[in-house]
């Protein structure tokens, strides 16, 4: 990989970044009555997608928000304008990793609209006009009476699986809101991430919006290369990354298989695993550095295996590092999807090789022919052997090439290690179909203690 790329200047970057920045302070004070400072902010964003199909709608949208005299239709150009400005920048930095690894991707998203699904326009209604009233009163002026407008939509929501995806957000979002309230007494405001959450939700609010990716189906052998796992406070997620090897000969592909969980708080490191495996039975196969062969799986048109136990077995042993070594080169990313186009949803499969490990102040870095690239050791899950210490005593990597805060970074799944003059393999999945490993035995334990606990007082609580 050439690390040089990585670190090269993207041609109109900044100017991008500027603009969202822009218009995301705008937010921060609200729209109610914008006062100079926000009419920069918003004639800004206009000027950026100046050469866009969007032009006309953002500039008529700024001028009349600038004026405080902004409808929902107003919002929603403006959310889309913010979000085809991250696109842009997903689009470019996609574009540079892909010349720094040396790998295609599909050039086309395949997106098919809802087929036939009748759409519920009136709660899509309802969460837009929230989302509006939520820009007016801006991230400063946030209280409990607002944000308790969201109850109401995401409980009629929750119901539909078609409107599942946005309830959800919502529901998280305004969760985030409420317990910040209130918003005026913040010493510290998540600009960025508060703009990425409201214009997202505004646009999945859109009839039609919310449509699912085409799906297709996958027969032939599944290569897993790694977990990344996501925690927080009250639920988790598990995301295996893996290369498929089509049964008729065709291009490997790069994919994805996810599984969620609810959890309670108490529940952490190892513990996460038992919540996980009764819902895919891909994490065994993981744990035990086997390929899984599938049989009509479905597949979305952005890679993501819609998994299924039945359409599944056990295949012949195959080591991550050999599938990164061989198969990986030559896989083809899918297309992302439109409104999935955001700088913070990069995680490119990467094999590095041959670097030295550098350590100071500022964090770990690998470093190899052609540059330096530096190592996120904060997403190392406590759910498995794999630490930042083994990281920086690795040789070889295999890990997903992020990009945060201005630069490239590399989250490591796997990594291979000299332990007694003998190569051994550490993966970050390692405990996600059992261990012997003593930590991970404790872990289990301790969190199945946990669950017993909480299951016997919801019981009392019930019986009561």
């Amino acid at each position: 990989m050439r690390a040089d790329l990585l670190n090269d200047t993207v041609d109109g970057l900044d100017e991008a970044l500027a603009a969202v920045d822009g218009f995301d302070e705008v937010l921060v004070d609200g729209l109610l009555r914008p006062g100079p400072a926000q009419a920069a902010g918003l004639a800004a964003l206009a000027e950026a997608v100046a050469g866009s199909p969007l032009a006309g709608r953002v500039a008529e949208a700024a001028g009349k928000t600038a004026a405080g005299a902004a409808g929902e239709d107003h919002f929603v150009a403006l959310a889309a304008a913010r979000t085809a400005l991250l696109g842009s920048v997903h689009d470019a930095l996609l574009l540079r990793v892909e010349e720094a690894v040396g790998r295609a991707r599909d050039e086309e998203s395949g997106t098919a609209a809802a087929g036939g699904e009748e759409y519920a326009v009136n709660l899509c209604a309802a969460a837009r006009s929230w989302l509006c009233d939520l820009a007016r009163a801006g991230w400063r002026g946030i209280d409990h009476e607002v944000i308790a407008g969201a109850a109401p939509v995401v409980s009629a929501m929750l119901p539909d699986p078609a409107l599942r995806r946005l309830a959800t957000l919502l529901d998280g979002f305004a969760a985030e809101l409420a317990a910040s309230c209130p918003g005026a007494a913040l010493e510290h405001v998540p600009v960025r991430r508060w703009a990425d959450l409201w214009s997202r939700a505004m646009l999945l609010a859109l009839p039609g919006a919310a449509s699912a990716p085409a799906a297709g189906e996958a027969t032939g052998r599944l290569l897993p290369l790694g977990v990344d796992v996501q925690e927080h406070a009250t639920a988790v997620q598990a995301q295996v990354h893996a290369v498929f090897e089509p049964a008729d000969g065709g291009t490997p592909r790069l994919v994805r298989a996810s599984v969620s969980a609810p959890k309670p708080d108490t529940v952490v490191g190892a513990g996460l695993w038992q919540l996980l495996r009764p819902h895919l039975s891909l994490l065994a196969a993981v744990s035990e550095g086997r390929a899984v062969e599938l049989d009509a799986m479905p597949v979305t048109g952005e890679g993501d295996l819609l998994w299924d136990d039945a359409r599944a077995r056990a295949g012949e042993p195959a080591e991550a590092f050999a599938t990164a070594r061989v198969a990986l080169p030559v896989a083809v990313a899918f297309a992302t999807a439109p409104l999935d186009r955001h700088p913070a949803r990069i995680a490119v499969p990467v094999l590095l090789e041959g670097y030295t490990v550098e350590e100071d102040e500022g964090g770990v870095a690998f470093r190899f022919a052609g540059g330096r690239l530096a190592v996120d050791t904060d997403r190392v899950p406590a759910a498995g052997p794999l630490t930042p210490e083994v990281v920086t005593s690795s040789g070889a990597c295999i890990g997903l090439l992020r990009w945060d805060a201005g630069e490239f970074l590399l989250q490591p799944l796997a990594v291979e290690r000299t332990v007694r003059k003998k190569s051994v393999a550490v993966h970050a999945g390692a405990w996600a179909g059992g261990t012997a490993d003593k930590a991970g035995v404790r872990a289990e334990k301790a969190a199945t203690d946990a669950v017993k606990v909480l299951r016997e007082r919801a019981g009392k609580l019930l019986r009561k």
